[in-house]
């Protein structure tokens, strides 16, 4: 049987270590292509280049898998490598591993989410992983069970069109981690303020700082089941269309002719 084709992306760009890993792991499943960011793009949420040109180039790392930088943004990529790399479309879109987390509001910020998010417009399955670690040593490994059961899991049981799955790690050893909690998006912000200060020729800059508040007690939520020691697995939709407001806000604006 022909083995799954697998497109790898993330937004640590292509040389991160948490991207190396998961092509590592995906190379145990599937036929990979990484197509992946050339310099870091966190926190780009979203963005597509508009206003400047791309280039990409093929890059020969270790292992059997094809690998390409774009001068883009995560959903650059993915959006470059169904046009103009893949022969095919991809059976799974992996998104990470991210340097820190995913969870909650978060997923909005996040370029290593929106790649995978991008996929699910384009009617593809996608996964998007992060690890709760900042350092660049991380130890992304201590995740490979989990990442792999969940990958070959969408790969068997497809997920509803529209839907891509938004997947955290605790910072835990293998062997610590409970196991796997399907969860909800916890309601948790950022509060920040700019931190106003003054460079060595006396011009005022701004450093951007704050803090997470959680505001959620409930179990299901991903940033409690991320505490007590789950990988946390949240199903994204892309349409934000508020379905329980429609009728309400219908009838607030009705008038009579």
């Amino acid at each position: 049987m022909q083995k799954p084709l697998i497109l790898v992306t993330n937004d640590d760009g292509i040389t991160a270590p948490g991207i190396r890993n998961l092509v590592s792991f995906m190379n145990e499943i599937g036929d990979v292509v990484v197509v992946a960011p050339n310099s870091p793009q966190s926190g780009k949420g979203h963005a597509i280049t508009i206003n400047a040109t791309l280039t990409f180039e093929e890059i020969h790392l270790e292992g059997p898998q094809k690998d390409y930088a774009l001068s883009g943004t995560p959903v650059d990529c993915v959006k470059f490598a169904l046009d103009k790399i893949l022969d095919r479309k991809p059976d799974l879109v992996v998104s990470g591993i991210n340097h820190g987390a995913n969870s909650s509001i978060n997923v909005i910020y996040s370029g290593t989410m929106s790649a995978a998010v991008e996929a699910g417009v384009e009617g593809l399955q996608a996964i998007g992983f992060s690890l709760l670690d900042f350092a660049w040593d991380a130890d992304f490994k201590q995740g490979k069970k989990f990442i792999q059961k969940i990958v070959r899991n969408v790969l068997e049981k497809p997920l509803p069109k529209g839907v891509v799955l938004n997947v955290n790690i605790p910072k835990l050893k293998e062997d610590e981690i409970k196991g796997i909690r399907i969860c909800r998006q916890a309601n948790a912000k950022w509060e920040e303020n700019f931190d106003e200060r003054v460079n060595p020729h006396g011009k005022k800059y701004f450093w951007l700082s704050g803090y997470f508040n959680n505001m959620d007690s409930g179990k299901d939520a991903d940033e409690n089941a991320l505490l007590e020691g789950f990988v946390s697995v949240v199903p994204v939709k892309f349409d934000l269309t508020a379905y329980e407001y429609i009728a309400e806000l219908t009838e607030n604006f009705k008038y009579e002719s």
